[in-house]
């Protein structure tokens, strides 16, 4: 039960965060950059890069500031990443625990990928934090790219664990 209220828990903080970072990244959307924070995410280069942060800086009168949302949305996304990360955790544990055989241990070891998604999000969110902050160079562009697509991989493996994992538990209780 303490499990359950803890996996619970970690659920309702990804909802809550998932609207929080929605909300804050809703003006990073411009026709230079349509998908918001992910048009930074994936800035593989320094000329796509600056195009973001240009796109972000221009600022008619009265404008909002757009880089300093985007840094807000990148501080937000530190307090997103803990609670998916525990959640997918969590989750594909407990399904271990519901299934045996290959599937299983393929759970295991998800389980553990989606805590290294949220390191690599964190690696992610440094580098895009850097360049924010004026540090732009071709090798931050990469990393942060690189690490963005990992993190993406593997959240999406365990995300893809957790709803298959569910369908076949959900599957098995019902009493036909």
């Amino acid at each position: 039960m303490k499990n359950t209220w803890l996996l619970l828990s970690f659920f309702t903080g990804v909802i809550i965060m998932m609207f929080v970072m929605a909300e804050t990244g809703t003006s990073l959307k411009t026709a230079a950059t349509p998908h918001g924070i992910l048009d930074l995410e994936f800035a593989y280069n320094t000329t796509k890069v600056n195009a973001v942060i240009k796109a972000w800086d221009w600022k008619p009168y009265h404008s909002i500031d757009k880089n300093s949302i985007a840094r807000v949305n990148t501080y937000f996304d530190f307090i997103f990443l803990f609670f998916y990360a525990a959640f997918l955790f969590l989750a594909c544990k407990r399904i271990t625990q519901n299934i045996k055989g290959p599937f299983a241990m393929a759970g295991n070891i998800i389980a553990i990928a989606a805590l290294f998604a949220g390191f690599f999000d964190v690696l992610e969110n440094i580098g895009m934090l850097l360049s924010l902050h004026g540090h732009i160079s071709g090798s931050i562009a990469f990393f942060t790219t690189f690490f963005s697509v990992i993190k993406w991989v593997l959240a999406g493996i365990a995300v893809l664990y957790v709803l298959t994992g569910a369908l076949i538990i959900g599957y098995r209780n019902i009493k036909f």
